[in-house]
């Protein structure tokens, strides 16, 4: 295994080397804001290797990140929240994949980046949610999310705007994002394996890519602690928009 790790990194160092300068920039992204890690990188990455061989390690880094943020957030994590998030997810991610099945990807990342991108416009106009949404409203979230990671692989806007819309500080909303996809992070890495997805090439990147992880994400959670919550939540809402265009373009891109 190890030599196979060794010739893998040798003979492709030249593509380890660039990419780990997109995961480095991602890494930032994610410990200051706790998400926006996964389609940043595999949209830049994805310009070298198919998704196919980018997703699992992407997966293995998202995990290294928020186990790496988890002790500096425990006490912040909205953990009633979370709870009915993650009922929700569970229960909808099988109808994702049904429809990642049978129906066209591109239209729905259509629709998607549309709703977030409007949503996210209106909460920089001023809209806020009175109180945090109870446990009926929060499963519904956590389903939406299941299903738009079920079917095109980007979970996380339903669950980013249910806390940054909600009167919860930015550090909790920040720390049960964080918790949130650590969770679905590794549920995904369990399907990986069982797909067969997870292979020596999986791991050899993610050990590559490691370094520039953890220094990205150190960057990125010191540049948070220095940061009142008013610019932060007008910052993580235009992340999300630059994250809605790319899923936009690459939607339009695939329609035409």
């Amino acid at each position: 295994m190890i030599d196979t790790l060794l010739g893998y990194a040798t003979d492709n160092w030249q593509t380890l080397a660039v990419s780990s300068a997109a995961i480095f920039l991602a890494a930032i992204v994610r410990g200051f804001s706790g998400f926006g890690f996964s389609l940043l990188s595999i949209t830049a990455i994805s310009l070298l290797l198919p998704p196919r061989e980018i997703v699992p390690s992407i997966f293995l880094l998202e995990v290294a990140a928020s186990i790496n943020l988890i002790p500096s957030i425990w006490r912040e994590i909205d953990w009633r929240s979370l709870r009915w998030l993650l009922l929700g997810y569970v229960i909808a991610l099988p109808f994702g994949v049904y429809a990642l099945a049978r129906f066209p990807e591109p239209p729905m990342q259509l629709a998607m980046s549309i709703f977030v991108l409007w949503t996210a416009i209106m909460m920089l106009r001023g809209f806020r949610l009175a109180r945090t949404p109870g446990a009926a409203a929060t499963t519904a979230t956590g389903a939406a999310s299941g299903i738009f990671n079920g079917a095109f692989g980007i979970g996380g806007p339903p669950v980013v705007l249910f806390f940054f819309s909600t009167p919860a500080a930015a550090a909790v909303s920040r720390a049960s994002v964080i918790a949130f996809f650590l969770s679905t992070d590794v549920l995904g890495l369990a399907g990986h394996y069982v797909e067969g997805l997870l292979t020596a090439q999986s791991f050899a990147q993610f050990l590559a890519w490691l370094p520039a992880l953890l220094i990205g994400v150190w960057v990125g959670a010191h540049g948070f602690r220095r940061i009142n919550q008013a610019l932060f939540r007008r910052m993580v809402l235009f992340i999300l928009i630059v994250l809605a265009v790319l899923t936009l373009g690459k939607a339009l891109y695939e329609l035409i």
